[in-house]
């Protein structure tokens, strides 16, 4: 209490001893001079501010399995202390027990298809032996009619030409001896003419008998026998092909009925592990600790920021992450690092680190990751505004933390131990020249410098200014400002522009706001850096780009600097000591200017 009334009055005395300068224009006589703050030397603490959360480095997450979206049922209380296998949280099981009634009544269906399926594969096996027996029969009957020719029905055919043959030949002997006679006894006038012509007529009956024996046999050795012997072949050829053609018939029904057994039995074995998988979602319903240690609720990062915490009775989805049980091991900090200083974070860096519900202590850590993509959940909040997930592992934990506390980071990007250092509100730009505007016994000098690196609220000089001049705060009224480059994020060439970091100091002594970040290269408006605030603590009073004691500080214009609203001709108030926030947690090991060593007081 007494600190806080202390640095309450501080900042009241600092605020009383403003001064109050009536300027002329730019270039002209002035019979006030316009008042600044002297540079110094020294050491100058180069660091980057961001807030995040703290999580535990190591933790357990728990998901609801149970496919497509169901309803929680039960849920045990956030923060309560769990042993393994402690009921956390029950999903509703009305659609799952629906559906494992119809899944059993599918398997059975599927087991009596193969069952069928099994008693036609043997039907199909009995026929298939039947019908090639019946075709190996036909084959063998048809190399036995071939054998039976060739061995005994055409040698038996050839030796009956050639019997029929003989027998006409002896036959028509017997015709010409008895004609020889006949005609002998006919001249003899023992035989009649009508006896003589008979016994001719049946020498040429045996003569003509004779010759269609031969003939016949000349068919049967020319014609007879090659054509029955080819046909009784092809029949033997064809009963062999009839034999293939049955067994390939055979096989393919035989594959045809094995195939459908198959698909019968692939479909068997789908419905059984379609009901085993509805037997596990029934188990899944039931989430149990796997090990010991505090519920916290998950809340669920959307386009709107995070989410609410999970309750009974909400629906949720597949995969989504309902508990966690994180570790005692350790504690990191989750924090979005933006774009304009992310070159200037880099891994292994070490942090200082403030927890809002311990503020009596500052911890130490060290960053141990960056991301390489900017944070998708930001482009949803404000599409100009690139933030990258960054880690930081806290080296020096106390019991006291709990996931999800909100915590400043402070990364040490540099110490410069001697240099000559201005408030960044002293800087301007004309055209891509930094300039500053030195007060000499009530005569303004624009000055060429060379900036180096910067902070929330003091910016090094490289070269163009000693220590002990007197730099201004704001243009002169009438100055002319060309167009102001960007603000360069790389280590080494930090350059704030005039639009950016022109403005005027914040009353509450905050860091100087940095504008509009599309302009200026600086950050988004409300996205500004976080100063000492009137608490003295280092925490801004708000966030937004306007208001007292926050991190947007006073909202500037976009060419001079000046608070908006204020005109050239009419009389500016500035503070000196606005220069520097209250406390030396602003600026790292840089300390607050005294009264006494402002000009004028």
């Amino acid at each position: 209490m007494n600190r806080t009334l202390l640095l309450i009055l501080i900042a009241a005395a600092v605020a009383v001893g403003g001064w109050i300068v009536v300027a002329e224009p730019f270039g002209g006589g002035s019979d006030a001079s316009l008042k600044g703050v002297q540079a110094r030397r020294g050491p100058l603490d180069i660091t980057v501010l961001e807030t995040g959360n703290l999580k535990a480095a190591k933790s357990v997450s728990l998901r609801s399995e149970i496919e497509g979206r169901t309803t929680i049922l039960y849920l045990i209380e956030e923060g309560t202390q769990v042993e393994p296998g402690t009921l956390l949280c029950r999903l509703d099981t009305a659609n799952l027990v629906d559906d494992s009634v119809n899944q059993e009544i599918a398997v059975r269906n599927a087991e009596s298809a193969m069952v069928k399926a099994e008693q036609a594969l043997q039907i199909q096996g009995s026929q298939n032996q039947s019908d090639i027996a019946a075709a190996e029969r036909r084959l063998e009957f048809a190399i036995k009619d071939l054998e039976k020719y060739r061995e005994g029905d055409w040698p038996q055919q050839l030796k009956q030409a050639g019997d029929d043959i003989l027998l006409a030949e002896e036959e028509l002997k017997r015709a010409e001896d008895k004609l020889t006679w006949s005609q002998t006894l006919f001249d003899d006038g023992f035989l009649t003419r009508t006896e003589l012509e008979a016994d001719q007529l049946a020498a040429q009956r045996n003569t003509i008998r004779l010759e269609q024996s031969k003939r016949a046999k000349e068919l049967l050795e020319q014609y007879d026998y090659p054509r029955q012997i080819r046909s009784l072949e092809a029949d033997v050829d064809e009963f062999g092909r009839e034999l293939e053609r049955v067994k390939l018939q055979a096989a393919a029904r035989l594959v045809d009925f094995q195939t459908d057994l198959d698909s019968k039995v692939r479909k068997l074995e789908l419905e059984n592990e379609k009901f085993d998988k509805i037997i596990q979602q029934l188990d899944k319903t039931e989430i149990r600790a796997p090990v010991s240690g505090m519920v916290v609720y998950y809340k669920e990062r959307s386009r709107w920021g995070n989410g609410d915490p999970i309750s009974e009775g909400m629906e949720v989805r597949e995969r989504q992450e309902l508990i966690t049980i994180p570790s005692s091991d350790g504690m990191v900090v989750e924090a979005s690092v933006h774009e304009s200083v992310l070159e200037q974070v880099n891994v292994g860096q070490e942090v200082r680190i403030t927890v809002d519900a311990l503020p009596e202590r500052e911890f130490r850590g060290r960053v141990t990751t960056k991301g390489v993509l900017p944070d998708q959940n930001s482009w949803w909040a404000n599409p100009d505004l690139r933030v990258y997930r960054t880690e930081i592992a806290v080296l020096d934990p106390d019991p006291a933390m709990r996931p999800g506390m909100t915590c400043a980071i402070r990364v040490q990007v540099a110490h410069l131990p001697d240099v000559v250092h201005i408030p960044v509100q002293a800087r301007f730009f004309r055209g891509e020249q930094a300039v500053v505007f030195i007060s000499n016994d009530g005569e303004i000098e624009v000055r060429e410098v060379e900036l180096g690196l910067f902070n929330e609220s003091w910016i090094e000089v490289v070269s163009g200014l000693e220590e002990g001049e007197e730099v201004l705060l704001s243009a002169p009224p009438g100055f002319d400002f060309a167009d102001v480059p960007p603000m360069s994020p790389q280590l080494g060439s930090q350059e704030p522009t005039a639009e950016g970091m022109g403005g005027a100091p914040n009353p509450g002594g905050g860091a100087p706001a940095y504008g509009d970040g599309a302009k200026g290269g600086g950050r988004p408006q409300g996205a500004g850096r976080e100063g000492a605030g009137a608490n003295g603590a280092g925490r801004p009073a708000g966030k937004g780009s306007r208001g007292p004691g926050g991190a947007g500080g006073t909202e500037s214009s976009s060419a001079t600097g000046q608070p908006l609203g204020a005109n050239a001709s009419k009389v500016e108030e500035t503070a000196a000591a606005n220069a520097a926030p209250v406390g030396a947690e602003a600026v790292g090991a840089e300390t607050t200017p005294a009264a006494s060593e402002v000009p004028g007081q």
